[in-house]
């Protein structure tokens, strides 16, 4: 894994589910699809390990999320403040890695490295930009994501970000369902709403002890 240590007590590697992030099907300011494609070339090349993969939307009720270390960032720090975003997690065991083709880290990088850097902490954070994440199995998301990309369209009917060259993922009975996975409300929904101390404590070997991230490096703060 480019960048990173190899984990103690594995002698067993993981598996490499991608060659690199620039043979992967993406699209600029399309991270939903751009996951939903990863989870179907996971369930083509590496169908076990499908099961072992977990889609996380990241936002709030306000729809604004600070996330650090993301191409897309202006300053230093390339921090961005988005109305949601979209990573994928591979957890084969107490070891997990994160693959999001957005980030200036490696990809895949280890989820406490990618949490460190990315989320870093809430406690210094207005409340309209606490994070909130819903997580569901990749396979639910293969099975039940639809988007019609109305969102990226403006009222003229012109598109605010040009789409994807392949046609809008839909479902038998559905064709337009992003809201729902955006949405945080935990009553609603796939998957289950965690704040970012679940989300850690969830995915950062939960065979071990470990508390989630409290005591970040200064940091700008978005107001």
């Amino acid at each position: 894994m480019a960048g990173e240590p190899r984990e103690t007590g594995h002698t067993k590697p993981l598996v490499q589910l991608f060659p690199k992030a620039s043979e992967c099907v993406y699209t600029s300011c399309y991270c939903e699809e751009n996951v939903w494609k990863l989870c179907q070339d996971v369930a083509t090349r590496h169908g076990s390990e499908l099961q072992h993969c977990y889609v996380a939307f990241v936002s709030n009720s306000w729809r604004s999320v600070p996330l650090w270390r993301q191409r897309a960032g202006k300053n230093e720090d390339k921090l961005v403040v988005w109305d949601f975003h979209v990573i994928l997690i591979y957890a084969p065991d107490e070891r997990a890695v994160v693959y999001d083709l957005d980030s200036a880290l490696p990809f895949p990088t280890h989820f406490w490295k990618y949490a460190m850097e990315t989320f870093r902490s809430d406690e210094v954070l207005q409340p309209q930009h606490h994070r909130r994440f819903r997580v569901v199995p990749a396979n639910v998301y293969l099975r039940e994501f639809a988007s019609d990309r109305h969102h990226m369209k403006r009222e003229d009917g012109t598109w605010i970000k040009t789409p994807p060259d392949y046609p809008p993922i839909s479902t038998a009975t559905c064709k337009d369902n992003l809201d729902s996975f955006i949405n945080m409300d935990p009553e609603t929904g796939f998957g289950v709403v965690l704040t970012l101390e679940q989300l850690f404590n969830r995915f950062h070997r939960p065979n071990a002890k470990a508390t989630a991230p409290r005591t970040p490096q200064p940091q700008p703060t978005p107001t």
